[in-house]
């Protein structure tokens, strides 16, 4: 079994930073790839961030030169650094790892339970 607790979350104002957080536990051998997704009111959930094994990073067109996403490989935890943000980016952030339990075999796909961001003044 394998779970995703997300903290950092809440209510900022236009031009602020936050930090969301997401840490894995369980039965990991390794996380193949690790993604921050976000979802507003009435819109599809979509991919914000995305680090993989290695540190090769890409970002939404939308987030880029905004947010940064990191890795911790010791902890098992990725980041989500967002700075300058806008009252478009409320929505609930979604960590979504990709986790190989064993040395050998497939990866499965975990989520975390969604933290709240709210940009507004």
């Amino acid at each position: 079994q394998v779970q995703l607790v997300e903290s950092g979350g809440g209510l900022e104002q236009p031009g602020g930073s936050l930090r969301l957080s997401c840490a894995a536990s369980g039965t990991i051998f390794s996380i193949v790839d690790m993604r921050w997704y976000r979802q507003a009111p009435g819109e599809q959930r979509e991919l914000v961030a995305r680090i993989t094994e290695v540190g090769s990073s890409n970002y939404a067109d939308s987030v880029e030169g905004r947010f940064t996403i990191s890795r911790d490989n010791a902890k098992n935890t990725v980041y989500l650094q967002m700075n300058s943000l806008k009252p478009e980016d409320t929505a609930v952030y979604y960590c979504n790892d990709h986790i190989r339990t064993q040395r050998t075999g497939p990866t499965f796909s975990y989520w975390g339970q969604g933290t709240q961001v709210t940009v507004s003044s």
